[in-house]
């Protein structure tokens, strides 16, 4: 997959009008652009009310038949063997990696081939965006659904293909975070990394620690309204994400970016007064008391419970624009602080190479 500049078109239909048929994409309009893609000239598979799936891994096979029942009307059941004419999903042994697949389209049939499920769950991305763009509607939307014929080849370039989603200063409830997850899964990302924390908002709820979601979480950027992640919520938007194929990267940012936090509990400054909530942009103003020892503590407790409902091996610390902490004792801190990561292994922003 070699990534290029996108434009993702919005198409708004007004309430009670019918917006007319769309042609099906080209091979060309595959975002990110496939290793090899070679369409043949004439040849179209129609999905109509007889298509049916199956798939080698059932879970891929329903997300996507879900997606054409709510689009297109049409039943489109779960086949118990690969239809003659439908699309079959299967785990083949093909060559590639784990994120390989091969996408064949004929007159007749779909296929998806690929060795390991993730390769499966990319090639359906594909053909995803082969279908008319009113596929991926939430509402039953007027045919045809045409996908052009020919073979895709593909596998990705990179092992990370991230997103970020800033939480922090603006809340997003799971819904929203949840359509998020859909919208990268489609351009085949891997990674959401999510900011949870900052002067503005803290948005996930620490045993330890409440004051930090039920005080932290209440404010946002402007003063919208704040909010914040139970821990069954964060436990729903990383299962959702693993459905998708795209693992969850919590950050809990420091020593800077800490106002919220430090307004909800004032033994966490150095001269014990909280400061007032914040809704404003400005950053590089706040910083944990590094000469505390209950600021390790703090750290340790908070990094422990994420750790505990994060599947996936990374923590994020954030470290950057710490611009109240003096260099030594910004060094001091995120060197105490990276052994605190409960077994995950430790990312941060440019700035953490300071530290070292």
């Amino acid at each position: 997959m070699r990534m290029r500049f996108a434009i993702v078109s919005l198409a708004l239909v007004t309430c009670g009008v019918s917006a007319p048929a769309q042609a099906a994409p080209s091979f060309t309009s595959v975002v990110p652009v496939p290793v090899s893609a070679a369409p043949a000239t004439g040849v179209t598979y129609q999905i109509t009310a007889s298509t049916s799936v199956f798939s080698d891994v059932p879970a891929t096979g329903e997300l996507l038949a879900r997606q054409l029942r709510r689009s297109t009307g049409y039943p489109v059941p779960i086949a118990a063997a690969p239809p003659a004419d439908g699309i079959s999903l299967r785990l083949t042994g093909a060559p590639g990696g784990a994120e390989a697949y091969q996408l064949d389209v004929t007159a007749a049939a779909i296929t998806v081939s690929a060795s390991q499920p993730a390769g499966l769950f990319y090639g359906v991305q594909t053909l995803r965006q082969l279908l008319p763009p009113a596929a991926d509607s939430a509402t039953v939307q007027p045919g045809p659904w045409p996908v052009p014929g020919g073979r895709i080849v593909d596998q990705p370039r990179y092992a990370y293909r991230g997103a970020m989603l800033d939480v922090a200063r603006h809340f997003f409830p799971v819904p929203a975070v949840e359509r998020y997850l859909d919208q990268i899964a489609l351009y085949k990302l891997n990674v959401l990394h999510l900011h949870l924390s900052d002067d503005q908002g803290w948005r996930i709820a620490i045993d330890a620690w409440p004051r930090l979601a039920a005080y932290g979480g209440s404010t946002a950027v402007g003063g919208d309204p704040g909010g914040s992640y139970t821990k069954a919520d964060y436990q729903e938007i990383v299962n959702y994400a693993a459905a998708r194929n795209i693992t969850i990267v919590p950050e809990i940012d420091m020593p800077g970016h800490t106002n919220a936090a430090l307004a909800s509990y004032a033994e966490l400054n150095c001269d014990g007064v909280a400061p007032p909530l914040y809704t404003g942009t400005d950053v590089g103003f706040s910083s944990l008391c590094v000469a505390k020892e209950l600021t390790y503590t703090f750290v340790d407790q908070v990094l422990g419970e994420l750790a505990a409902i994060t599947p996936g091996p990374y923590l994020h610390l954030g470290g950057d624009e710490a611009a109240s902490t003096p260099a030594a004792d910004y060094r001091t801190f995120m060197n105490r602080v990276q052994p605190l990561a409960h077994g995950k292994t430790v990312i941060g922003w440019h700035d953490i190479v300071n530290a070292t």
